[in-house]
């Protein structure tokens, strides 16, 4: 079974753009999960233009499905990350101004760094995933950091697939077989839709979780938050 885990972010983009508390935050968690989301991400920047630092202990306290928290691994993100121990830490590479994730991690160049990150983590029970390209040498890096899982970036796959479904999956179904069989788990997340995700269901092998959120929210605002989460799911399903 493929979870689908719900990035909230935008809500808290919409929240902060008039002050206040609406839309609630913690209670749109709490209505994704009641309407059968297996998961809630959030991507907290140094910033805080979105989620803010405080959100994210809220949510600890509600949160009854996995709880996702995304970011470039600096000493802030850390920080919280080991106090609130989420479920799974999804390290991202992404620059301070980014104005979102634009890229996977070069897991050779950058191995040592994950290598400590991720063994700090995972001594503290919190499943580890990282951001990657389809990249065969990219899936073979990540197998020597010690993490648990890998999330395959697919904002090309969506960009491609526009044009040719098939030449949009070749090689993340390559580097999910290899990923398998290095030991790793699959997730994947960005730029997935109604339109394109249930083909990269089908066509990934063991893929674990997909992280959504500028989509499905977007989609909320003419099917209902129930509605399109129910949508979602039906993407992740064999027809």
């Amino acid at each position: 079974m493929t979870k689908l885990s719900v990035n909230i972010n935008k809500i808290a983009t919409l929240r902060n753009s008039r002050g206040g508390n609406n839309p609630n935050l913690i209670q749109v968690a709490k209505d994704c999960e009641r309407f059968g989301a297996q998961g809630i991400t959030v991507h907290p920047r140094p910033d805080e233009r979105h989620i803010r630092f405080a959100d994210v202990y809220a949510l600890k306290e509600i949160i009854t499905t996995e709880f996702n928290i995304e970011g470039n691994p600096q000493h802030k993100y850390m920080d919280l990350v080991l106090e609130v121990k989420p479920t799974q830490a999804t390290l991202v590479p992404d620059a301070l101004n980014a104005l979102t994730s634009n890229a996977g991690w070069d897991t050779i160049k950058y191995q040592s760094y994950l290598v400590e990150i991720i063994s700090e983590l995972k001594s503290n029970g919190i499943r580890t995933s990282i951001f990657v390209d389809p990249i065969k040498e990219m899936i073979e890096g990540a197998a020597k950091t010690g993490t648990d899982r890998i999330e395959l970036y697919t904002e090309r796959y969506a960009r491609e697939y526009l044009q040719s479904p098939a030449q949009a999956i070749h090689h993340y179904r390559e580097s999910a077989i290899l990923a398998h069989e290095l030991g790793l788990g699959i997730n994947a997340g960005h730029d997935l839709d109604l339109n394109n995700l249930h083909y990269f269901y089908k066509n990934i092998p063991h893929l674990l979780e997909v992280s959504i959120g500028h989509a499905l929210i977007c989609d909320t605002l003419y099917y209902g938050l129930e509605n399109t989460i129910q949508l979602y799911l039906r993407q992740l399903k064999d027809r």
